[in-house]
């Protein structure tokens, strides 16, 4: 015994060194002013230029289409037989939160104790050192929205850029979306449901009434945080009122009552998402669905609330023994065709991010057309993110997140020639190259 357990410490020992290694990370690249000639360009929210320049300055985009004269000075890249297009955008990971997800505990910065961690903040945990930047980046992806897990309230996501060495320096939006794990009917008592694992099967009836206990006590979160928001402003303005000492749970919790920030909702069935867009209708919050599973049944409400979806389902078994094997393949075209914001994501804490093009790809064999499934990861996630003035397409004073290839982005087979973030152009080199080069010529 005491042998595996030496075994197992010194393994999970190696898997940290290994996914820690610096040797990739803080690898910033260079900035300058770059030029981009005879390339095919894909500005998403407009049409395709065939024969282009594109013109990056400053951490900015400062000129795109036909015909564009090249600034004096400029480092000009070929781009004959290359496509542009801009950087694409996982809205839904945990990326650098968690790095070895079994075995190493002290690499995983994803939840805290407790049920409500609404001052918790994602930006603060994020690691820019992960290994995890690197092999996302190298293969098109620029920008995450990352966020916390774990509890009813989790605490709040953060929109990051995967290039720098702090976290300011990553960081795009410090603070977006406070994340609710909200509260869902589930008739399983145990692991893997009633039977296997001991678990107790629950009676419907008794599921309902636990779902419904707990969005009563997510409500009375709600309203104390509006309630002590109210008391807060009161004092301030009269201090001859009752002083009501700070909380800072509660006061991280005043710009998603509002209506300021948006509140983002973990939630996959049917039947709850039905319940999340009425809470988020009632307590007059803007909200988003993560996860959707069955969103795309619940179409109808979710685009009368105006509560947008970021579906990270694609890669998951279809929900039911019955339903057919494109069910989530296809659940994105039915979101899109029923008018429904939405985006295409991972959902993975870090380490699968990259094959974010690829869930895009599938969504396009069954059901969105080409131009939208590259929208579901470029243009779409920036609009629910708020950031659609930075990134997402490739327009004169947008932020440079560009991406070059050697074919179409959301294609396996299609290779990442050059890339930019925020304007430095940025070496494709990860932990995966790096092997690769080691062991390639090996016999």
């Amino acid at each position: 015994m005491r042998f595996f357990v030496l075994a197992a410490a010194l393994f999970a020992a190696v898997a940290v060194d290994a996914q820690s290694d610096g040797a990739q990370q803080n690898r910033i690249g260079r900035s300058g002013t770059f030029a981009v000639t005879n390339a095919r360009i894909v500005p998403v929210s407009g049409p395709v230029i065939e024969n282009g320049t594109i013109v990056i300055s400053a951490g900015k985009i400062t000129a795109v289409g036909e015909g564009i004269s090249v600034p004096s000075g400029a480092e000009r890249i070929d781009g004959k037989g290359l496509s542009v297009y801009p950087g694409m955008i996982d809205a839904g990971t945990a990326l650098g939160l968690a790095e070895v997800t079994q075995g190493a505990n002290a690499t995983m910065d994803m939840t805290e104790t407790g049920t409500m961690n609404a001052n918790a903040k994602a930006i603060t945990a994020v690691n820019p050192h992960t290994s995890h930047v690197n092999v996302t980046r190298v293969n098109g992806i620029t920008t995450v929205m990352s966020a916390p897990r774990g509890g009813l309230i989790s605490g709040q996501g953060t929109v990051i850029n995967l290039n720098g060495a702090t976290q300011g320096d990553m960081s795009v939006v410090p603070e977006f979306g406070l994340v609710i794990n909200f509260p869902r009917i589930a008739t399983f008592g145990g692991f893997g449901g009633g039977g296997f694992g001991g678990g107790q099967a629950i009676d419907f009836n008794e599921a309902i009434r636990r779902r419904d206990n707990q969005i009563d006590e997510l409500k009375k979160i709600f309203r104390d945080a509006q309630n002590y928001a109210r008391a807060r402003e009161a004092y301030a303005k009269d201090n001859s009122l009752p002083y009501t000492a700070v909380d800072l749970r509660m006061d991280a919790m005043t710009p998603y009552i509002r209506g300021e920030r948006p509140v983002m909702l973990t939630v996959e069935r049917e039947r709850d998402i039905r319940a999340a867009v009425n809470f988020v209708k009632e307590m007059s919050l803007k909200g988003i669905i993560v996860g959707g599973q069955e969103a795309h049944l619940v179409a109808s409400e979710l685009k009368a609330n105006d509560v947008a979806v970021i579906y990270t389902n694609i890669y998951s078994l279809p929900v039911r023994p019955d339903d057919p094997y494109d069910f989530l393949f296809g659940a994105p075209g039915e979101l899109q065709r029923a008018g429904v914001r939405f985006a295409i994501s991972t959902g993975d804490t870090g380490a699968e991010v990259r094959d974010l093009p690829y869930h895009a790809g599938l969504a396009g064999a069954y059901g969105l057309s080409r131009e939208e499934a590259l929208k579901s990861v470029t243009l779409y996630p920036a609009q629910i993110l708020g950031v659609a003035d930075k990134m997402g397409s490739l327009e004169v004073g947008k932020m440079a997140n560009v991406v070059v290839t050697d074919g179409d982005l959301l294609d396996p087979r299609t290779n990442i020639k050059h890339m930019f973030i925020n304007g430095r152009l940025i070496p494709l080199t990860s932990r995966h190259t790096d092997l690769f080069d080691s062991f390639k010529d090996r016999k």
